[in-house]
């Protein structure tokens, strides 16, 4: 009741703000491209459009050792299986973007075979309409992920969210 309880929420206030800035600004997405959405992905990692400068440059081909999942492309009912395994292994927390209008809603390819938008089974932060979509909007979505990461909680992960 005295000041203990305030110094406590004010260093777990710091503590979420450094912690949350360390997060958003190093970003380590693993891209799991299937069509020519990776196609963009891959320009939005060149010089022109330079996704290292908001901290998510190091890609990784792990998804032990990522945080951000770019996914892109069609994704049929076979391939689902091992995208979910791939969400799995990813340690928390770990954020979700679907890339382009295949990987949203099934896009023009409404057939049995392909799933109509990952979101009925993974958890999406982030939806990048287009067909395909351009590199600025991938960045636009990395910059949404980053001011939701801002505005989260240490306890949320900790005691789930």
């Amino acid at each position: 009741m005295g000041l203990e309880s305030k110094l406590g929420s004010f260093f777990t206030t710091k503590l979420d703000m450094v912690i949350n800035w360390s997060r958003k600004n190093s970003l380590w997405p693993m891209p799991f491209g299937v069509a020519c959405c990776a196609i963009e992905m891959m320009a939005a990692l060149c010089s022109r459009y330079d996704m290292s400068r908001f901290g998510a440059e190091v890609i990784r081909f792990s998804p032990r050792q990522s945080d951000l999942l770019l996914v892109s492309g069609r994704i049929s009912i076979k391939m689902m299986p091992v995208l979910m395994k791939i969400y799995e292994q990813m340690p928390e927390p770990k954020w979700v973007i679907s890339m382009g209008a295949c990987c949203s809603s099934g896009g023009v390819f409404d057939t049995y075979t392909l799933v109509q938008g990952i979101d009925q089974f993974l958890p999406v932060d982030a939806y990048i309409p287009g067909c395909p979509p351009r590199p600025e909007a991938l960045l636009d979505a990395l910059l949404f992920i980053q001011k939701k990461i801002e505005s989260e909680h240490i306890h949320e992960h900790i005691h789930g969210k």
